[in-house]
């Protein structure tokens, strides 16, 4: 959550800074700062709202040019968001500016502290301490590098900080604990930020900074430390992806681009991982060999939000191909509650960004019980990556829409070949196998079709973009599809909708429905086919304006429904990665016809590092 950024180099500053927070404004967007050093003096401009607003505020470039800034763009968490609390956070003297991620979790205790020494607070923000503490330590006499060192051994919390100080303005202080920090590396220029896609206009060469490390940001170079200044080698990674991953090209909404991105990433998630002469999986990434493997009695699939679904999806797929029971465990819930981890337990957490505070510390929970844990997550250098004992990167790519859709269903590919890859291990044939990957590989084509339909969804969308409350239901492996679907709904067109697995609609929602409630089903040709149309025909009953996403070829519940949505068919634990796609397309035409900001809803943030 929120987005950094940090500049030092021979360039004007101010105006690389402001093109990065639009790059970041993903990640935050209640309001934005920035600061920077102008003939030897720190200028700040800090707006509420979107960075357009800062923009605007901004003086002419002549009053404000210089080779060294910092930026922020704000998800709030202490304090209202407004201009105040608003970063950078300035020291009493003015010589001191900082942007902060994370959470501060003794900053009560350490603001009346400062306040006892002379201190004076604008905000109601955690964050403003960190700037009071530097500059209570700079008044010592010790220099900023020193005082920044001293301040974080002095700090409980999370904290990617980049701190800037008219008294040495020739560096930048970067460092970190628990929320990202990159450095990006170009000639006599370097970049800070809390993601890659800020920067990679500029540099494809960056390092990602490990927990407890510091960072001394000059223009010709680096240097890198532990808290306890223990020196560290840098190890330097390059991107390889490119800036049209970031830019939106001919769609409306980085939401619809990358939604319409899915047949790519659904076959990069599975390209090169299949064994096609032995029915199986590839994924080399666990690095767990075979024998350790057949061990496995137990698998928690570990997420929160659009995670949280595709483990759910993972839950049915493996269990059924594997025959090895899972339990798909909320982060959030996971790590407070002492979870039962017994021996032969395999630990998976996925997560986009790699970053997700609830994940992180759940992973951690995990790791010091004594399980095994893996990681699926899309970002490479996260901390995901890097803590887990292996796993699999989703290959999704960049995905800039705060409602995530294409990593999803690359998370899903994942499972699916998870899925395979221990059923080969266990109870799944040869034959099975192959049958499985054959149709994998036929997923992104089937994709494209669904895609053809974009029109048709719209106007579906049109009809209901009015209403206040929708019902979402699925049964099976579609039923994680439903709460997805639901969940997109919210996110992004604040319709209250919520997904029920069908059967359990008569256990108390169906009291909901009437002739204005939508209610969008699932029911493609599977095992429970029968099952869900009688729940439909229950929902008809009652008069509800029923939406149902059909198997091609079926035409009964053409006969019940107020408008059917025809994709392909395909195996039963594949159909999550083609009944969702609708769902998504509908969910994004009903906000963008209710006028929203797709890519923007209110008070979500793109990666959630704090809890």
């Amino acid at each position: 959550m929120c987005g950094i950024v940090g500049y030092i180099g021979n360039r004007n500053a101010l105006p690389i800074a402001i093109e990065a927070l639009k790059r970041l404004e993903y990640r935050g967007y209640d309001s934005s700062g920035t600061a920077l050093l102008h003939n030897g003096e720190l200028q700040i401009y800090k707006k509420q709202g979107k960075i357009i607003e800062l923009e605007r505020s901004l003086p002419e470039p002549s009053k404000c040019d210089g080779t060294i800034a910092i930026a922020h763009t704000r998800w709030a968490t202490h304090g209202e968001p407004n201009e105040v609390n608003a970063h950078p956070h300035a020291s009493c003297s003015g010589d001191l500016a900082i942007v902060h991620n994370g959470i501060i979790e003794n900053y009560k205790l350490l603001r009346e502290q400062l306040i006892e020494l002379g201190h004076s607070f604008s905000s109601e923000t955690d964050s403003e301490v960190l700037v009071h503490l530097i500059e209570q330590f700079m008044s010592t006499g010790i220099g900023l590098e020193d005082s920044v060192r001293e301040s974080m051994k002095r700090v409980e919390g999370t904290y990617g900080l980049v701190v800037i100080s008219k008294r040495e303005p020739d560096k930048l202080i970067a460092v970190r604990k628990g929320s990202p920090l990159i450095i990006g590396i170009n000639d006599n220029e370097h970049f800070v930020t809390s993601d890659v896609s800020a920067i990679i206009i500029h540099t494809k060469r960056v390092i990602y900074l490990q927990d407890s490390e510091l960072c001394v940001v000059r223009r010709d170079g680096f240097e890198i430390s532990t808290l306890d200044k223990a020196s560290v080698k840098p190890q330097i990674s390059v991107v390889d992806w490119d800036i049209s991953a970031i830019e939106k090209g001919e769609f409306k909404h980085f939401m619809l681009k990358e939604i319409f991105e899915q047949p790519v990433t659904i076959d990069n998630g599975f390209r090169g991982r299949i064994n096609q002469s032995m029915g199986t999986a590839r994924l080399g990434g666990l690095h767990l060999p075979p024998f350790e493997l057949r061990k496995v009695k137990q698998i928690h699939l570990i997420a929160c939000g659009t995670s949280f679904h595709a483990a759910l999806i993972g839950k049915y797929i493996i269990e059924d191909m594997a025959r090895i029971p899972v339990h798909a465990e909320y982060a959030s819930e996971y790590r407070y509650r002492n979870p039962i981890i017994p021996e032969d337990t395999l630990v998976f957490v996925i997560s986009q960004s790699g970053e997700t505070a609830d994940t992180l510390a759940a992973m951690r929970e995990a790791k010091a019980k004594g399980a095994r844990v893996l990681g699926i997550t899309n970002v490479v250098g996260s901390t995901v990556a890097r803590e887990s004992d292996g796993g699999a990167y989703i290959h999704a790519g960049s995905e800039i829409g705060v409602a995530s859709t294409k990593a999803f269903t690359s998370q899903v590919t994942i499972l699916s070949l998870l899925g395979i890859f221990l059923g080969r291990m266990n109870h799944l044939s040869a034959i099975e196998g192959t049958e499985y990957i054959n149709e994998l590989e036929k997923i992104p084509a089937k994709v494209e079709q669904i895609l053809l339909l974009n029109d048709q969804i719209r106007e579906i969308a049109a009809s209901i973009k009015d209403c206040p409350n929708a019902l979402y239901l699925g049964r099976g492996v579609n039923y994680p599809v439903a709460l997805e679907g639901a969940l997109k709904l919210k996110e992004i067109s604040y319709i209250h909708a919520e997904g029920y697995p069908a059967a359990e609609m008569k256990h108390g929602p169906i009291a909901l429905i009437d002739e204005n409630m939508p209610v969008v089903a699932i029911a493609t040709r599977d095992p429970l086919y029968d099952k869900i149309y009688s729940n439909l025909q229950e929902v008809r009953a009652r008069k509800a304006r029923l939406i149902t996403i059909a198997t091609h070829d079926d035409k009964e519940l053409k006969n019940i429904s107020e408008h059917v949505i025809y994709i392909p068919d395909t195996l039963n634990n594949l159909q999550p990665l083609l009944t969702v796609i609708p769902l998504q397309l509908l969910a994004y035409h009903v906000a963008d016809l209710r006028g929203f900001d797709v890519d923007q809803p209110r008070n979500l943030a793109k990666s959630v590092t704090v809890e």
